[in-house]
């Protein structure tokens, strides 16, 4: 069993455990591994993350706080607030043939898109929860500015649920057009 590192009252710890399952749910997962960055962020990975591959993700939400604040935004910047899973990589590469680890999701609003793979996508993260905010991405080996971008894009969308809704509404999925980054 995972349980949530430094949370305390029995509410969060439940959201936290549903937050879990979820993750599971979508990547067929599971997450033996429970940790945090340098910076603070929560990290439940499939198996330990590389130094690497943590410090992608504390600059991808250092990245991500900076540009908020740019906006004007100022709820929820703080790493300890952001919960991120690694999940296996359903892909390596994309389809022209260069190094993008994704998950494979259900197509859902994306069916019958240029997304729609025959019933799933590929998506380099996928926001969880928002309570507690919580997103998934691939497991990366390289190209970890890959990774600092995917977890500030996944971020845009928690940032914005927060301190936004209406633009969060505008941009909350992209089978209608739009994409990343969203703040600019």
């Amino acid at each position: 069993m995972i349980v949530a590192i430094g949370l305390s009252s029995d509410s969060v710890l439940a959201q936290g455990r549903s937050a879990v399952a979820e993750a599971q749910r979508i990547t067929g997962d599971r997450f033996t591994f429970a940790g945090r960055t340098p910076n603070g962020a929560n990290i439940y990975g499939v198996r330990r993350p590389s130094a690497a591959m943590m410090a992608a993700i504390d600059k991808g939400l250092t990245d991500l706080f900076a540009v908020s604040r740019k906006n004007g935004y100022t709820r929820n910047l703080s790493y300890g607030a952001y919960t991120v899973f690694i999940g296996n990589a359903d892909r390596d590469r994309n389809s022209a043939g260069q190094y993008s680890p994704d998950i494979a999701v259900g197509a859902a609003q994306y069916a019958g898109t240029d997304y729609d793979q025959g019933g799933f996508i590929y998506a380099a993260g996928m926001v969880v929860s928002f309570s507690p905010m919580t997103f998934v991405i691939a497991e990366h080996t390289k190209d970890f500015n890959r990774v600092s971008d995917v977890v500030r894009y996944e971020g845009e969308h928690l940032v914005l649920y927060y301190n936004d809704r209406r633009r969060y509404s505008e941009t909350a999925d992209h089978s209608r057009g739009g994409g990343h980054p969203i703040l600019q």
